[in-house]
């Protein structure tokens, strides 16, 4: 409706230019919205108040010009003037009518557009290292990315979700090294673990699963791996320095094979878990890439080749560095270091560049809030490349705190006392988890309430929810113990009859879903999504404590059961797009 309005006022001001009252060269701007309060109408436009001063006319006798020249549309019922020039659009029965018969007719696709019908958006999110298990915080990303790539998909874009899987660097080699150590503590050996090792009982778990594929092959005494290495934190020294010397050790010690017997057991451990427990969190992705794959495949060569041609490589202390700093970022980047290896960010270079080639509309990264500082450094890398940045998106995501008999849960990675995405799931469930997530802005912290999201009451927004789909179908099942049948015909006829305020707010609601879901992919906000569902919700059941639906007069019963069964079809197919069921009995 919103975009129709728009379009009856596009054509309107477009009059109005040709018979000289507006200059023929103004690109007007205005906003189209739905009001609070149907005394106002069902939307409300701005117009006349933003074109007053430059048609030099008052604003309301500006609206009265307007309101003359707009087509006539069996959608509108009447618009008025209000306050000092808004223009107020009534729609009409005949509008309601096709709302409801889109709803039911269109079923779990109403309010999507056509698939394609807009343009490309690769969206990357998670992408954790695979280093342990998802926790909480991961859990927020995960949730806000696939939420967020089906309301895309829904308003019309074709969505590719990637997983980019970090399996190379000094965070796996130090998940490697843990690995080993638990290993060599399993056969029998007295060595001390790293104090910056990885230290969560999953690490015994892969350990325990390299000693059956390997015996004593890996095994070697504590002398031979612990000799003359610099002293851990514990003994007064550097833990970096001890870690990456006992990562060099390792790959002495067991050569390549031994040593990727550790890595790669580590990484298929992991990535399998990881993969099982976001299919469990019913997140899929269409491409799991392997940050590996960009040396094999040639890429990363390429995408340093191409800053190199385009003059932004330059050599300092036996490294090669990005001149970042001219392209808007804080500082130079390394992308070669001093023995020849290549950087992090060489490979967020590469992955960029190849993501770029194989998506010709937007890259789309979701990252967690601590990663604000990759915004500025992909965009250099953008232009260095002599890409254009604006086909670079980013949403950040605030973090999330566990709540529990109000009090804070703590959490910490490497020390592996921290609460797992799969924990969160057992103990609240998919559908609190995943509404949880996204019912406060993505921008915003996320208090998440675990006491809140395992009720059974109506203070939980998902129950509240799922409950008035519950109560829907329940209608529908107690009109089939009366032998009754609903005519949707009949309730079309009579869509008059729906005349009470609850009625009309309903239906207003439902005419408003596919405006929505455009509005929270416009925005990249789930949580417009999750609120209104929450705001019909509310708003059906307070129809449903104050009327009757299977009243004996067959028009309005059937009218009721029509308009009953849109409400149900625009929750399910909202619950969906953020990863919820919609019960038909609780």
């Amino acid at each position: 409706m919103r975009a129709h309005i728009e379009e009856l006022i596009s054509q309107a001001l477009g009059y109005l230019k040709r018979e000289g009252e507006l200059p023929a060269d103004l690109e007007p701007e205005f906003e189209v919205e739905s009001t609070r309060d149907r005394a106002h109408g069902d939307y409300a436009c701005n117009v006349a108040m933003r074109l007053a001063k430059t048609a030099r006319m008052n604003p309301r006798a500006l609206a009265e010009r307007v309101i003359e020249r707009l087509p006539a549309s069996k959608r509108v019922e009447r618009v008025e003037v209000a306050g000092p020039g808004f223009l107020n659009f009534f729609a009409s029965a005949h509008y309601f009518r096709v709302v409801l018969r889109s709803a039911l007719a269109d079923g779990d696709q109403y309010g999507s557009e056509r698939p394609g019908t807009r343009g490309q958006v690769l969206v990357e999110f998670v992408s954790a290292n695979p280093t342990g298990p998802l926790h909480v915080g991961h859990g927020r990303g995960a949730a806000y990315g696939a939420s967020l790539s089906a309301i895309l998909e829904a308003a019309g874009h074709r969505v590719h979700r990637e997983y980019y899987v970090n399996d190379h660097g000094r965070q796996m080699d130090i998940l490697a090294v843990s690995v080993w150590m638990r290993y060599l503590e399993l056969s029998g050996e007295s060595v001390r673990f790293p104090d910056n090792g990885y230290r969560g009982d999953y690490i015994y778990d892969i350990a325990r699963e390299v000693r059956k594929r390997h015996g004593d092959d890996l095994r070697y005494s504590q002398s031979a791996v612990l000799d003359n290495l610099p002293p851990d934190e514990s003994d007064g020294g550097d833990p970096e320095r001890h870690i990456d010397a006992l990562i060099r050790r390792a790959r002495e010690l067991l050569g390549e094979n031994g040593y990727e017997a550790c890595f790669g057991i580590a990484l298929e451990i992991m990535l399998d878990d990881i993969r099982n427990d976001l299919s469990a969190f019913g997140v899929e992705f269409d491409q799991w890439y392997s940050e590996r794959s960009l040396e094999r495949s040639g890429a990363l060569s390429r995408a340093l080749e191409r800053l190199d041609e385009e003059g932004w490589i330059y050599e300092k202390d036996g490294a090669r560095w990005f001149r970042a700093t001219e392209l808007g970022d804080d500082k130079d980047r390394v992308v070669v270091r001093d023995d020849g290896r290549t950087t992090y960010f060489a490979s967020d270079v590469a992955y960029l560049l190849d993501k770029l080639d194989r998506c010709r509309g937007t890259s789309l990264y979701i990252f967690g809030a601590d990663h604000h500082g990759y915004v500025p450094r992909l965009k250099a890398a953008a232009r260095g490349l002599d890409e254009d940045p604006e086909r670079l998106e980013f949403q950040l995501v605030q973090f999330a705190v566990l709540y529990r008999a109000g009090r804070k849960v703590q959490m910490s990675t490497r020390s592996g006392s921290f609460v797992t995405l799969r924990e969160l799931r057992e103990e609240v469930g998919n559908d609190a988890a995943r509404y949880f997530y996204v019912m406060r802005s993505h921008e915003q912290h996320l208090d998440f309430d675990l006491d809140l999201a395992k009720s059974r009451a109506n203070e939980n927004p998902v129950y509240y929810i799922q409950y008035a789909h519950a109560r829907i179908s329940s209608v529908f099942r107690e009109l089939d113990s009366r032998g009754q049948r609903h005519n949707q015909a009949i309730g079309e006829a009579s869509i008059d009859r729906l005349d009470s305020d609850h009625e009309q707010e309903l239906l207003r609601a439902v005419g408003r879903y596919p405006e929505v879901i455009e509005s929270a992919a416009r925005q990249r906000c789930p949580h417009i999504l999750a609120h209104f569902l929450h705001e019909l919700a509310s708003r059906f059941h307070t129809y449903y404590n104050a009327s009757v639906f299977l009243v004996d007069d067959d028009d309005l019963r059937n009218a009721r059961l029509n308009l009953v069964a849109a409400v149900g079809q625009v929750l399910r197919n909202g619950l969906k797009l953020i990863g919820v069921s919609a019960p038909r009995e609780m």
